[in-house]
């Protein structure tokens, strides 16, 4: 399809205007010298760009070659292996060593804790996000699903006193969770959190009171760490575990505290201590005023400007960045904690290209990386902020999309020649690397060692993961179920692979280790049963789908001590890295499987094509990256480009083997746009795709993503996505 693009995409004036007027003043460096050293940058680094990117082609025509010349015949890992070492895509086994990454943030290196990722583009989220640093514990228990009290639920009631009743019942039910909380990470030397009626500080330790008169101090002393107000009555007690802290306000004037025994107004737990600010797939950027939009919010983010003003129940009200908490340390000192979470900046890929100053394409992520440190130098350079957001001058950028230690290699050129440029410190820009491509998971210690002085972080994700699975494996034969890929030995091998990856390459006390997206924002009892898997596995960190889900997975941080646990993966000695190797390369095909009925087939494709279309029309037509989109079952799930992959690419690969035809695909896809439609009926600026599905630029870009989705570049989903936004945002 040809794109009518207005000439506002190649406006060189907007992204001119706002490095040279909003973001070079401020470093104290000329548009002369920048936009220079910036076109040489550009033209040392798009060619290395480009061959990169020619290397991803040949190696998977290599593959596709590889399994059409042995379809039919029984698969053997080792076949595999031996002939993915032969064309270069596994490398061998790199000897031991240990990352040296310097002057990192505590927030990465040794404390372990809940990970916000939002699109920064959207102020709101991106200044919720930043302040989940801190939450309300009572709050996220109460208005959540988290703890099920029979008489209690967490819904609305339109009978006033039912909803009172309700109320008060759920309200004793979230006090009583909190205090059993307490007991069991925080408990007392004698007697229990419930039956306090006075917190006192006497002399450094914390003293309860109880009704009978008695009193006795915490079972561990040192978990007190400071206080506010006077000694004999304290308005707050911060408590510390696992390096999280604690804070119990108290106000027996308060809408909680003048009826709780201790007079506890609320308990404010330190939640989100890292944030990724997402400039990639929850992001819908496709020119140069959106990119100018996601680079402005980064500005002011790390500036401590940025606010939103928004309408709420009719009142008019204005969101800002928290400021810093302020005690008195128990030795009388002052203690300050930040009152934001440490941001970091995940910028796009090596595919897709974006708008230079001149209006000129160049590859997006050597933009993103140039203004991101250029944005970061300002916290570098500017002491008296009252708040910077890295205390020992790092600038972190996660990058995405990595294909094995090559691409690792390149990326530490370009932040090298970026620190040149800008006259930073070598190494003063770090390096997370989302291990979420099959290549670089194959390579990961290869990946890690060319970044052993930048790297800060790893991670693992299902969906991208799967995605680049099914893409890199597509002439294989038909893959299983969505639903049953995640229960197959390569998923779990992954998993396992990358944690016991970091940890050998010295990751504990250094750097991040983390796993990937809770995907149902309202079904928090179920994150509090599952996720604690995750700190379970000695990973450090993990996604969390809002601030109050922050809160909430923070628990499984005080219930486990992440150190204590990657120690023990260390001193494993079961763990088998040939055999999970050999788990990895094993593709999840339908071949061992009983075969599918034509319910089963039919059930995969709604709910694959309903899970497509009602993320693709909010991207196309109303460009939001990231939302709660409905499936097919109306269960709000976190959709953003990531899911859209593995969704596409499955269909793809069914219609490829013939497990679905393209006029059944069709059907389902009008059939599943009216339900999309119904779904959507009540959004502000939605544009129906039916009756008339041709029509509809959000159905014709679902039908490319399915129907040419085995051509696409590894399975991106980015250049059919733009070019239909595009088409949308300039008819």
């Amino acid at each position: 399809m040809n794109m009518p693009l207005k000439k506002v995409q190649f406006d060189n004036g907007l992204l001119f205007d706002f490095i040279s007027n909003e973001i070079l003043p401020a470093n104290n460096i000329s548009p002369d010298y920048f936009w220079t050293e910036f076109d040489k940058l550009v033209k040392l680094l798009v060619p290395l760009n480009q061959r990169l990117l020619e290397t991803r082609v040949k190696l998977q025509s290599q593959i596709d070659e590889w399994h059409r010349n042995n379809r039919g015949r029984q698969f053997s890992p080792s076949n595999y292996k031996t002939f993915l070492t032969e064309i270069g895509y596994l490398q061998n086994e790199t000897e031991d060593f240990c990352i040296d990454t310097q002057n990192v943030d505590k927030e990465i290196s040794s404390i372990a804790g809940p990970q916000l990722v939002v699109p920064v583009n959207n102020a709101r989220f991106a200044i919720n996000a930043a302040n989940a640093r801190w939450g309300s514990l009572y709050d996220a228990l109460y208005g959540t699903d988290a703890i099920f009290e029979k008489n209690a639920p967490p819904s609305k009631n339109t009978d006033k006193t039912d909803k009172q009743k309700t109320t008060e019942l759920r309200k004793k039910a979230v006090i009583a969770y909190a205090k059993d909380f307490l007991d069991d990470i925080f408990p007392l030397d004698g007697g229990s959190h419930h039956q306090v009626n006075h917190y006192r500080i006497y002399y450094q330790h914390l003293l309860a009171t109880f009704r009978d008169g008695s009193s006795c101090g915490l079972k561990t002393p040192a978990q007190f760490i400071a206080y506010n107000g006077s000694k004999n009555n304290p308005t707050s007690v911060l408590l510390r575990n696992n390096g999280l802290h604690l804070e119990l306000q108290i106000n027996r004037n308060g809408k909680i505290g003048n009826t709780d025994l201790a007079g506890i107004d609320d308990i404010q737990a330190e939640a989100a201590l890292t944030c990724i600010m997402d400039f990639e797939d929850s992001v819908s950027a496709v020119d140069t005023e959106d990119k100018v939009e996601v680079y402005r919010h980064w500005l002011k983010l790390i500036k401590g400007e940025l606010e939103v003003n928004f309408d709420k129940n009719g009142s008019s009200m204005t969101r800002r960045l928290n400021s810093d908490k302020f005690f008195i340390h128990k030795d009388g000192s002052e203690y300050q904690l930040p009152g934001r979470a440490l941001l970091m900046a995940r910028n796009v890929g090596l595919l897709m290209n974006t708008c230079d100053e001149k209006g000129k394409l160049i590859p997006e992520g050597i933009l993103d990386a140039v203004v991101s440190a250029l944005i970061g130098q300002y916290d570098i350079n500017n002491k008296n902020l009252s708040q910077k957001n890295s205390k020992t001058d790092s600038i972190y950028i996660v990058k995405p999309k990595l294909h094995g230690p090559e691409e690792v290699n390149f990326t530490c050129v370009m932040f090298n020649a970026i620190e040149d440029m800008l006259n930073l410190k070598r190494h003063t820009i770090k390096l997370g690397i989302m291990d979420e491509e099959r290549r670089t998971t194959l390579n990961l210690k290869a990946c890690i060692k060319v970044a052993r002085e930048r790297v800060v972080f790893i991670n693992t994700g299902f969906l991208d993961r799967t995605g680049d699975e099914i893409h890199t494996s597509m002439q294989a034969g038909p893959f299983l179920p969505k639903n049953e890929l995640k229960h197959q030995p390569w998923l779990t091998a992954y998993e396992q692979w990358n944690v016991n990856t970091g940890l050998a390459c010295g990751f504990k006390g250094k750097a991040q280790i983390g796993k990937g997206m809770w995907a149902m924002p309202d079904e928090m009892n179920k994150m509090l049963q599952q996720k604690i898997e995750h700190p379970l596995s000695g990973a450090s960190t993990a996604w969390v789908p809002s601030p109050s889900a922050a809160v909430l997975h923070a628990i499984h941080y005080h219930k486990i001590n992440v150190t204590e646990q990657q120690v023990k993966q260390l001193n494993q000695s079961h763990f088998n890295r040939e055999k999970s190797l050999q788990d990895i390369l094993t593709i999840p095909l339908l071949e061992n499987r009983q075969e599918l009925s034509v319910l089963d087939v039919e059930r995969e494709l709604e709910n694959n094509i309903q899970s497509i279309l009602g993320y693709v029309v909010r991207w196309i037509e109303l460009g939001i990256g990231c939302s709660k989109v409905p499936d097919i079952n109306h269960t709000a799930l976190m959709e953003d480009r990531a899911t859209l992959r593995i969704s596409s690419q499955h269909i793809a690969n069914w219609l490829h083997h013939g497990i679905c035809n393209k006029q059944q695909v069709l059907k389902i896809m009008q059939r599943m746009a009216s339900v999309v439609d119904l779904q959507n009926k009540h959004t502000n600026g939605y544009h129906p795709m039916t009756p008339d599905t041709s029509q509809s630029l959000a159905f014709n870009a679902a039908q490319n993503l399915i129907f040419s989705g085995d051509r696409q570049p590894n399975g991106y989903t980015e250049p059919l996505l733009h070019q239909y936004r595009m088409l949308a945002k300039y008819r």
